[in-house]
């Protein structure tokens, strides 16, 4: 049973790195079918465009549904239109655009794992590179060999070109290289500038190790009570509502948060060393809705690696 506990607690640790592999697995089976079954290539005037639709729109897709799911991106927008000062407080005008960054750059993982799978299969990127007009290219490409590479290379991806099969081979693994080490290159890039991130926020941090790490659990225990708490209290409240509507009698009084509190709580938190909350709604509990963090002099520390409610 011990030992049962201790694997559950580091699945728990590591749920991260677990989600982040599963979202790789995901990715690649997604690629893999696209290629097999979706993807057949013109060989015509259209390659590139087909090979470069293939290759980007599904990650501007993936990107554009880490926008969606991401709750920060909502709790940054929800209310901006009506009071901008949400997004852009007395002070500290310059926190939408960092909040704004953070999101964006967890949202990139998905598209960077999408680009780096495709890349490294080579599909379309043949597909879209055998149908270049750019002289210089085909300079490159079609170098030491048949002149039909200049006239048919755009045929080379479904083997109808007239070259012997050994050129047209040659050909293809020639382009499927080129793709491959882009793709090695963006994961290589990808991987070093989220080490340079991760160290850079790290040394910038004003709260210890342990602090943080205490931070992080709060954060994640307090998001799980919060939904299991609008649940409960969700169902209270609608059978309160019902039992009054069918008895026709006064509903019973029932507590429910001011809309100022409700404000207040769907802030995006910001630390202040002189008071330690470890969220928006531990300030509103502590101090009350009323409380602005725009007044405090103390210099903010806004929530990245460890808040991401």
């Amino acid at each position: 049973m011990d030992a049962f506990n201790g694997i559950l607690k580091f699945i728990v640790n590591q749920k991260t790195v677990i989600g982040y592999s599963f979202m790789a697995l995901l990715t690649l089976g997604s690629e893999r079918l696209f290629s097999l079954v979706a993807f057949k290539c013109p060989c015509s005037s259209e390659n590139v465009v087909y090979g470069l639709v293939f290759l980007f729109a599904p990650a501007w897709v993936l990107l554009i549904l880490g926008f969606f799911l991401n709750n920060r991106s909502w709790r940054l927008f929800t209310g901006c239109c009506v009071n901008p000062r949400k997004i852009f407080p007395r002070g500290h005008s310059g926190r939408f655009f960092y909040v704004l960054g953070q999101i964006t750059l967890s949202s990139l993982v998905a598209p960077v794992m999408w680009l780096s799978v495709a890349l490294l299969n080579g599909t379309f990127y043949e597909c879209a590179m055998s149908g270049t007009k750019s002289s210089r290219l085909l300079g490159l490409i079609c170098k030491d060999k048949p002149k039909e590479c200049w006239e048919e290379l755009y045929k080379v991806s479904c083997g109808k070109t007239s070259m012997t099969a050994t050129d047209s081979e040659e050909l293809k693994l020639s382009l499927q290289a080129q793709s491959q080490i882009l793709g090695w290159c963006l994961i290589c890039s990808a991987s070093f500038f989220s080490l340079l991130t991760t160290c850079y926020a790290r040394c910038r941090s004003k709260v210890s190790y342990l602090q943080l790490n205490f931070w992080k659990t709060y954060a994640q225990k307090e998001k799980e009570h919060l939904e299991n708490a609008f649940l409960d209290y969700a169902n209270k409240l609608s059978e309160r509502n019902l039992k009054s509507f069918f008895e026709n009698k006064r509903p019973e009084v029932f507590p429910m948060p001011s809309f100022a509190a409700w404000e207040a709580a769907s802030e995006l938190h910001s630390f202040h060393q002189s008071r330690q909350h470890y969220s928006t709604l531990h300030r509103v509990v502590e101090d009350g809705p009323e409380l602005s963090p725009e007044q405090d002099e103390t210099t903010m520390v806004l929530v990245g690696t460890a808040h991401n409610v």
